[in-house]
């Protein structure tokens, strides 16, 4: 390019400029009006739904593990168990098994869920038994 004033020459910004707002305008493709159009406004809708975006994702999976306990538990008021009873009788017969998958045994195969019910309530303590004499 040949600038024949400093005046042009400060005026011009480059591709550099062009790349930058099309990065920008691409993620607010989207939206409706001016936070579409307008630059100014586009930057700072942008970069709320980007902080949005990251705050969701924790709470993604924070949403999914209350879910994943809740159909745990429900499938253990199924069989008279305690969550907890449960857990701990799982982890006494080294079954190491996630919260989503046994979430999704107590969901969509109710009878291996049932099975791992009963193996639980056979390894878990009695009361009665484990508490000390006296």
């Amino acid at each position: 390019m040949v600038f024949t004033t400093v005046v042009n020459l400060v005026r011009s910004r480059g591709p550099d400029e062009f790349w930058r707002k099309r990065k920008i305008f691409k993620l607010a493709a989207h939206y409706m009006g001016r936070p579409r159009n307008c630059y100014s406004i586009t930057i700072r809708s942008v970069h709320r739904a980007l902080a949005y975006a990251t705050k969701g994702r924790a709470l993604k999976k924070q949403d999914m593990r209350e879910l994943w306990t809740q159909r745990i538990n429900a499938g253990c008021e199924q069989h008279g168990m305690q969550y907890d009873a449960f857990q701990s009788g799982l982890y006494q017969n080294e079954i190491l098994l996630n919260r989503k998958v046994l979430a999704d045994l107590a969901i969509w195969e109710p009878r291996t869920f049932e099975a791992l019910a009963r193996i639980s309530q056979t390894a878990a303590p009695e009361d009665d038994d484990t508490s000390p004499k006296q």
